[in-house]
């Protein structure tokens, strides 16, 4: 690291830039102790700092977590070369599996590269390797857990995926110099009303809360989501590492005092908690920098004052398959409209279940379940007004997902799949466009034919209004929707 860079970080540890937050980490060298750039502790000097791009590297270099600022709270960072993706989709898929028990070898196959191929790129990234990642992200994960829930020390320790109760407790108290039950002491905690499992997910400020609310409010499938006193709801299907499926609800609330938000999971769906906070990552965009993006956006205020707001959020996905078929059916059709329709295939081919919450009442059909629907499709989806050629095209995305052939997930190369999606019958650039910015969370891409959009950049023409998204890169997809927001 060169010196101007540690110029800059101190100052920005100095200021508590929250800017910076999950960008980089110090390891304070007179308290054993590593901390976020916004910490509220004492400055420390210069020289007893070292500065890190990760929280694991911190810890790799023998530094503990501050219990004041909570780095497993930190915000992630999103990719925006291409030559970071494969180390960015790594990454996720760490987090997202950490609980999961899949090996090194395993998740570098769902990237399609050698497991030695992921050790070099990963460690040359983050200066730690894979496995040391994970093994932070684990403790992490189960520090969160202990310092914010009621979860017996075994349920935190077989949920953050460390397998048994004595490696647990031996590397947590290895790493933090501290038993899993001494650090639960010190920690206040508030009992959920419902037992429910809460935690909190930071994120860099400014964050337009209403505004992303709004836009999920406007877009929400009846019976799988729901807006109640200004937090986010809806059922849950996901399958553990063991296989067993696993049903339940989640809640999305906002505490802007702290910059974070509250994510209240159903206890059944501890088994499956770390695939639940990476997709609720991803929904809410909580890996986003606002002041980079508005850094390039803001130009747009030249356009009409107010059509770039600091802190808008890309609203993407918990289901990409779901979003998928959601994107199918709003082809040419109001959202209103797409949504009666989503909601009619919900009431058709979903899976009840059994929340206690009003307004939610069926998880989304899976691909599997549309796959295995006999006879033709037309015959199933017909009846809810989908049009033939649109539920064909919704049976060949189910097919394509079930058989691995496509992936549209988070983190997946866009231009990649773009390339499957659009070889799929009936599914055209708009909506590739629509399915890489919400499902596969791509910052880039831009739905040119989009009403909205012409709406928003009248009366420019088509080849006006490509010319001049080219200036907004790479956050077109911020820029798409500021656009959204405007009408």
């Amino acid at each position: 690291m060169s010196r101007d860079e540690e110029r800059i970080w101190y100052a920005a540890l100095k200021a508590k830039d929250a800017r910076f937050d999950g960008h980089f980490f110090v390891g304070v060298s007179s308290t054993g102790i590593y901390c976020r750039p916004i910490c509220r502790a004492k400055l420390p000097k210069p020289e007893n700092c070292t500065f890190y791009t990760t929280a694991a590297a911190a810890e790799q270099a023998g530094f503990r977590p501050c219990l004041l600022c909570r780095p497993e709270r930190a915000p992630g960072t999103a990719p925006v070369d291409a030559s970071a993706v494969l180390v960015h989709r790594a990454k996720v898929l760490l987090e997202e599996n950490c609980g999961s028990g899949l090996s090194i070898e395993e998740i570098a196959g769902h990237l399609g590269c050698t497991d030695r191929h992921m050790r070099r790129v990963f460690s040359a990234a983050y200066h730690v390797t894979p496995v040391q990642y994970l093994q932070t992200c684990r403790l992490l994960l189960a520090k969160s857990l202990l310092a914010d829930t009621d979860l017996s020390v075994l349920d935190v320790a077989m949920a953050a995926g460390f397998g048994s109760l004595r490696r647990f407790n031996d590397l947590f108290k290895n790493k933090y110099r501290l038993a899993p039950t001494a650090l639960r002491r010190q920690s206040p905690r508030t009992q959920s009303r419902d037992n429910a499992i809460v935690l909190a997910l930071g994120y860099r400020p400014p964050y337009q809360w209403r505004q992303m609310l709004d836009f999920l409010a406007q877009r929400a499938i009846p019976g799988v989501e729901t807006i109640i006193d200004g937090q986010y709801l809806r059922t849950v299907h996901l399958v553990s590492a063991e296989k067993q499926p696993a049903y339940g609800w989640v809640r999305v609330g906002h505490r802007p005092e702290n910059d974070v938000l509250t994510v209240t999971v159903d206890p059944a769906l501890l088994p499956v908690l770390t695939q639940v906070l990476a997709r609720i990552r991803h929904l809410f965009d909580l890996f986003c920098d606002p002041h980079a993006v508005y850094e390039v956006l803001g130009a747009m205020n030249a356009i009409r004052p107010g059509l770039c707001t600091l802190g808008t959020r890309l609203p993407g996905c918990f289901d990409p398959f779901e979003m998928a078929v959601r994107a199918v059916l709003g082809q040419q059709i109001t959202v209103k409209a797409a949504r009666t329709l989503a909601a009619r295939l919900v009431a058709a081919h979903g899976t009840p279940v059994a929340t206690g919450i009003e307004g939610l009442s069926h998880v989304f059909p899976s691909p599997e379940q549309i796959v295995a629907l006999d006879g033709p499709i037309d015959g199933h989806l017909g009846p809810l007004g989908i049009t033939g050629a649109r539920a064909r095209t919704i049976l060949e995305l189910a097919r394509a997902v079930v058989r691995e052939e496509i992936d549209f997930k988070f983190g997946a190369e866009p231009e990649t799949e773009l390339k499957k999606l659009l070889a799929v019958p009936g599914i055209g650039p708009w909506t590739a466009q629509y399915v890489a910015m919400r499902a596969m969370g791509w910052p880039d891409a831009f739905p040119d034919t989009d009403f909205g959009v012409k709406k928003a950049l009248a009366p420019r023409t088509l080849k006006e209004i490509s010319a001049l998204a080219e200036t907004w890169r790479p956050w077109r997809s911020y820029a798409t929707v500021n656009l959204w927001n405007s009408l």
